[in-house]
């Protein structure tokens, strides 16, 4: 019965430590998503370059933290 609880315990605490990674560093689907929209309006004509390179930089960076995020997890 101890260890049933144990269990559950640790289950339960990864599964909270998923959720706040997850808030923390985003999801690659959402990236994807707002890089392609973000392309879709300097195609359009609605930013400027300067502001696209920014705001996909910052998009890029998000998404390499991530990256590097799970490859920590994969030790």
């Amino acid at each position: 019965m101890a260890f049933l609880f144990d269990d559950m315990i640790l289950w339960i605490g990864e599964k909270v430590k998923e959720m706040a990674e997850e808030e923390l560093y985003g999801d690659k689907k959402k990236i994807h998503a707002q890089l392609l929209a973000l392309q879709a309006k300097l195609d359009m004509g609605e930013i400027q370059e300067e502001e696209y390179n920014m705001k996909e930089k910052e998009l890029l960076n998000s998404f390499e933290a991530i990256r590097e995020r799970e490859e920590e997890g994969d030790r």
